[in-house]
C-alpha cells in the first residue's frame, strides 16, 4: 500500500483506544489490550494498527515518558497521527514530544492539570492543528485565556469544543495589542 492509499483509507480507521484503563505510565500501552468498538481495527503485515487516531483519555498519566517509543510499536505510521485525546489525565505540561507529530489536527488536553499558559507556546509548530482542547485545566482561569490561545494558535477552528469566529479572532489581536510586548528588534 502507498503512502498516499494508507492516508486516504486510515482516516475512517476507528481509533486505537486506550480509555478508561487506569494506565498510569506510557509503556503500560504495551502489554494492555485497546477497547473494541463497533468496527474492528485494521492492522498492518508487522502486527501494528493502521489508525491516525490514538485515544488515551481518562487515564492517570502524570507524563509522557516513552511516549513516541510506545507509538511506534503499536502504529504502523505513528508519523500520521492525526489525532491524539489526552483528556482527563494528570498531565501538569504539554510535553513536547507531541510537537513532532506534524500531521496532529486534533488535540485534547482538556480535564488535566497544565499550570502555564506559557505551555501552548510549544503547539505554535503544529502547522495542520485544527481543533483543540484545554479547559479544565488550571490555565483555564488565567485573565485572557482563549485571547492568548488564538493569538498563539491562529489556525485553529475550534477551541474548547466551539467553532473559532470572526469575532473572536478580532477580539484577541485587540487583547494580543493591549497585553503582548512586541519584540523589540536586536540591535548589532
Amino acid at each position: 500500500m502507498s503512502k498516499r492509499d494508507y492516508t486516504n483509507t486510515s482516516v475512517q480507521e476507528p481509533p486505537l483506544d486506550y480509555s478508561f484503563r487506569s494506565i498510569h505510565v506510557i509503556q503500560d500501552l504495551v502489554s494492555e489490550e485497546p477497547r473494541v468498538g463497533l468496527r474492528p481495527l485494521k492492522h498492518s503485515k508487522s502486527g501494528k494498527s493502521l489508525t491516525q487516531s490514538l485515544w488515551l483519555n481518562n487515564n492517570v498519566l502524570n507524563d509522557l515518558k516513552d511516549f513516541n517509543q510506545v507509538v511506534s510499536q503499536l502504529l504502523e505510521h505513528p508519523e500520521n497521527l492525526a489525532w491524539i485525546d489526552l483528556s482527563f489525565n494528570d498531565l501538569t505540561s504539554i510535553d513536547p514530544i507531541l510537537t513532532t507529530f506534524f500531521n496532529l489536527s486534533v488535540l485534547y488536553l482538556h480535564g488535566n492539570s497544565i499550570q502555564s499558559l506559557g505551555e501552548v507556546n510549544k503547539l505554535a509548530v503544529l502547522p495542520r492543528l485544527r481543533s483543540l482542547t484545554l479547559h479544565g485545566n488550571p490555565i483555564e482561569e488565567e485573565k485572557g485565556y482563549r485571547q492568548y490561545v488564538l493569538c498563539t494558535l491562529p489556525r485553529i477552528t475550534t477551541f474548547d469544543f466551539s467553532g473559532v469566529t470572526k469575532a473572536d479572532r478580532t477580539t484577541a489581536e485587540v487583547w494580543k495589542r493591549m497585553n503582548i510586548k512586541p519584540k523589540k528588534p536586536r540591535i548589532k
